[in-house]
């Protein structure tokens, strides 16, 4: 190190301090919050904070269609949505008077037909007979109905409604394996199941079946598949639902004959869960009471919940008879189960109101149906007519939209979050006096001393991505995923002594020019745009997923999040640099680290059996699971896993990233670099670890507490939801501001380090006769219109529907890191390779990894080794096939490692 290089270190020594003394307070702060945090101190922190204390929110906002024009209504009709017109058709009911007087039920053929909410029903339109008590879902503009019954028997046809602006067209389907009335089904992508069901009238005796009749293809190439059925007992009546590909089976009532000799009920609480890729079957939490012959299918409500209405618990089914008018109908609580947790929570009603006078039909007022379809019509789900109580059906249709639920951020939260916001911007005024220079601009003159710079390497690392998506995946699986930190820890060495010396030895600004100086400038240009292309897609990524997180915590709007995230982003990146960049990194890692001790703390705060519950409840559901042991490289897989934590997540981004790299570069000393190399490989196993037993907290919490989780739309909004419902205010802000800080971390180091290389590697190369002061202003002027583009791509892709957000980032880092970390790896590993077959390899690989991409269902984390590997092995082998000459390779590769920072000229030059 030179004396200048000393100076500059020496200087700096303020702000270090008093940033250094703010993050002390703010780890003590953090660290002493939790003891605070317990439900029995709850009062003292208001009411409000603690989401046990709030009501319970409705989750449908309950409206009303027109009636029925049938005074009377029907029990099980068919019910579905053809070119957006709604249709109501066949069912059945009493129309001479109820059944306890000994009157007949009478079956229909006739359609009703709705095609606005404020419009009247159409009649005159019929089945091809009467029917009832069938299955009906809606497909392609299409109704699907499956069985049913009449008087006299029950049927296995199968037919499509479709509606054709005018009329009601029928086209056949292929009859089901057997007849079935009383059966549930349920519609996931193109295929419909069938479940349950009863054969015949007099079937003492359901039937215990589950088929399958994939509808894409042409009509007459359909066939029923006989499917393996749930293990459990037979029944009539279930309700069926599906969320996120899965099936589920709920309830029901098993038949038996009785003493009579007639056919009588069980009434069922078992609940299973299909997965079809798998085809395997799953029990899951029994629910709390019958749900039997509730409206079919349960309602998905975000990415995780399924809400179910109603059903007849069974409590007064066998005193029917004895009740006859005076039976109070079917209970209107609304149950809910969660998917992740496996729960099941009472949440609201439904509006159940019965008038003094019933009225002629005896069906006045509003009653829980039952033997009813739901479908989804104009954005809102759909309940018409069904059984108000045995023998009395209702024509109420009703309509159901869910409603938002979107938690209040509160006034001192806004203050925390704002204030926070003003530092980060104070911070870049600040350093701003610093930027003379380009050097000063791009590296901070070098002076950031080694534990800043790994704590930077580690904040621009640990996006907002990280934060809220590692817990949501251990929050919803395991800890699979653990490996790729481990991986960052242990190439470490790798990255210090083969690539380090390279980029500090070479008095090089941007990684690119080591490849130059390596092959040639058409690499380079090639490396530079690579990474480039990568940062533009990257920028969006990690401000669109906090977008989707604070606007689902806060209420605000996504676009408007993303608009301040990128607008205050730019404005310290623009004055401050590389040093304002850095700094407010190590700012944000604090925050981070500290909110997720305060969160892990409040779970075992309000668990009953503390942290000792945390961990038996995590076991039990095979949440600490560290591998998946298989052979599918389409799922995480140990094997899959492994080869993602090497290339995808550790080898790409610290050897060819230069919003990494270019931490390297800012040290005073190479020494110093590997210090920060080392510091950031620790702190990555040490998050993954708080982040994945945070996630694994919310599991327990939430499975302990399930009235308090939500309906969200995403699984990566869990953790800020947690943030915004379980901390006091200002804490929650004070962690929101830290992930809004993440999110800004990342996309100003992508727009600092993408000026970077295109000032470095495309305006100074090409153009070398403009001052300092010009590449200083077009550096800056640049920052600013990359913040504007990552901003609108952020916008762009907020309405792309990404499962998991971090799946994505890996894949789109592996499809376009790959090849450029081969490239690296060609040049300090190889001396036989030139430009030419640097060339051949990089084609190979890019075509490779399109193919893997667009045409294989290969796990994401597989990209980087793809890429890295089909690299390296073509160039090799184009090598021995075409070799050439290739001079001067002195201190180029780690053959002839670079001795000192004085300029190395290669090949490229």
């Amino acid at each position: 190190m030179n004396k200048t290089e000393h100076k500059c270190n020496y200087e700096h020594k303020l702000p270090v301090k008093g940033i250094s003394y703010g993050c002390l307070l703010l780890v003590a702060f953090l660290v002493l919050s939790p003891p605070l945090l317990r439900f029995g101190e709850a009062k003292t922190m208001g009411a409000a904070v603690m989401a046990g204390t709030r009501k319970v929110p409705d989750l449908l906002e309950w409206s009303q269609l027109p009636p029925l024009p049938d005074p009377i209504g029907f029990a099980g009709p068919f019910v579905g949505v053809s070119k957006d017109v709604l249709i109501v058709a066949g069912g059945t009911n009493f129309p001479e008077g109820p059944s306890w007087e000994g009157y007949p039920k009478v079956w229909y053929d006739q359609v009703f037909v709705l095609t606005d909410p404020e419009a009247k029903w159409t009649t005159g339109f019929k089945l091809q007979h009467p029917l009832g008590y069938g299955v009906s879902v809606t497909w392609n503009e299409k109704i699907i109905c499956l069985g049913g019954s009449d008087k006299d028997r029950h049927y296995a046809d199968a037919f499509m409604l479709y509606w054709t602006g005018n009329k009601l067209e029928t086209i056949p389907l292929p009859p089901m394996p057997r007849p079935s009335a009383f059966s549930a089904g349920v519609l996931v992508d193109n295929i419909v199941y069938v479940a349950g069901g009863q054969e015949m009238p007099s079937s003492t005796a359901a039937l215990r079946n589950f088929w399958s009749l994939d509808l894409s293809g042409a009509a007459q190439n359909m066939k029923w598949e006989q499917l393996e059925p749930w293990p459990g007992k037979a029944r009539i009546l279930p309700v069926m639902a599906t969320q996120e590909g899965d099936v589920f089976l709920i309830s029901g009532a098993r038949l038996y004959k009785g003493t009579d000799g007639k056919a009588t009920r069980e009434f069922l609480t078992d609940c299973y869960r299909y997965n079809p890729q798998s085809k395997r079957w799953k029990r899951i939490a029994d629910a709390p009471r019958p749900i039997v012959a509730a409206p079919n299918p349960g309602i998905p409500l975000g990415h995780a919940h399924i809400l179910f209405l109603s059903g007849d618990d069974g409590e007064n089914f066998f005193r029917a008879a004895e009740l006859k008018d005076k039976h109070p109908g079917f209970p209107p609580d609304l149950f809910v189960y969660h998917t992740i947790t496996d729960t099941w929570t009472k949440m609201g009603k439904f509006p159940k109101s019965i008038p003094g006078d019933l009225g002629k039909y005896r069906n006045a007022g509003t009653w829980p149906p039952v033997t009813t379809t739901i479908t989804k019509w104009k954005g809102r789900y759909v309940v018409p007519t069904g059984e108000a109580r045995p023998g009395v059906r209702t024509p109420n249709v009703f309509w159901a939209k869910p409603t938002a639920i979107a938690g209040s951020f509160g006034g001192v939260n806004y203050v925390v979050l704002g204030a926070y916001l003003v530092v980060l911007i104070g911070m870049g005024f600040y350093f701003a006096k610093r930027g003379r220079t380009t050097d000063d601009f791009f590296l901070a003159g070098r002076r950031i001393p080694w534990w800043a710079a790994g704590l930077s390497i580690f904040g621009t690392q640990l996006s907002a991505i990280t934060f809220l998506a590692m817990p949501a995946r251990s929050y919803a699986t395991d800890w699979a995923l653990l490996i790729l930190n481990i991986g960052i820890f242990a190439i470490a060495p790798f990255v210090i002594y083969l690539y380090l010396p390279f980029f500090r030895r070479l008095n090089i600004t941007t990684a690119y020019e080591y490849l130059e100086k390596r092959f040639h400038v058409s690499i380079r240009l090639f490396g530079s745009l690579s990474f480039v292309a990568f940062q533009l897609g990257r920028m969006g990524i990690v401000v669109l997923l906090p977008a989707l997180a604070l606007s689902a915590v806060t209420g605000l709007n996504v676009y408007l999040c993303i608009a301040l995230m990128g607008i205050l982003s730019t404005v310290y990146t623009v004055l401050g640099g590389i040093e304002a960049v850095i700094w407010t990194d190590v700012l944000q890692g604090v925050v981070l680290i500290g909110g997720a001790f305060v969160a892990l703390g409040i779970i075992v705060g309000n668990l009953d059996g503390g942290f000792s519950q945390l961990v038996s409840v995590a076991i039990e559901n095979g949440k600490f699971n560290p591998a998946h042991l298989n052979w599918d490289w389409t799922s995480d897989a140990l094997i899959v896993v492994i080869l993602g934590a090497i290339f995808t997540n550790s080898l790409v981004p610290y050897t060819t990233d230069q919003a990494v790299i270019q931490r390297y570069l800012t040290t005073p000393d190479e020494r110093q670099a590997a210090k920060a190399i080392w510091l950031n490989g620790f702190l990555a196993i040490f998050a993954g670890v708080l982040f994945l037993l945070v996630g694994t907290g919310l599991f327990v919490f939430y499975k302990a507490n399930p009235q308090r989780l939500a309906p969200l739309e995403a699984t990566d909004q869990i953790f800020a939801l947690f943030i915004a419902r379980q901390m006091p205010p200002g804490l929650a802000g004070l962690v929101i501001a830290g992930v809004f800080a993440a999110a800004m971390s990342s996309l100003d180091s992508s727009m600092h380090s993408i000026s970077t290389v295109v000032t470095t590697d495309f305006v100074r190369r090409f153009i070398r006769r403009l001052s300092e002061s010009k590449y200083l202003l077009f550096a800056r002027c640049l920052t600013i219109a990359l913040g504007l583009s990552g901003t609108a791509t952020a916008m762009l892709m907020a309405s792309i529907e990404i499962q998991y957000l971090w799946d994505f980032f890996l894949g789109m880092m592996g499809l376009l890191g790959g090849t450029l970390a081969g490239l690296f790896m060609l040049g300090i590993f190889t001396q036989r390779v030139g430009t030419t077959h640097a060339w051949i390899g990089a084609v190979a690989s890019i075509g490779m990894l399109l193919y893997v991409k667009l045409a294989t269902d290969l796990n994401s984390l597989l990209y980087g080794a793809i890429g890295v590997l089909t690299c390296f092995s073509v160039a090799c082998l184009s090598s021995m096939i075409i070799p050439t000459k290739v001079d001067r390779l002195t201190g180029l590769n780690i053959y002839n490692v670079p001795k000192s920072t004085q300029p190395i000229r290669g090949p490229g030059y």
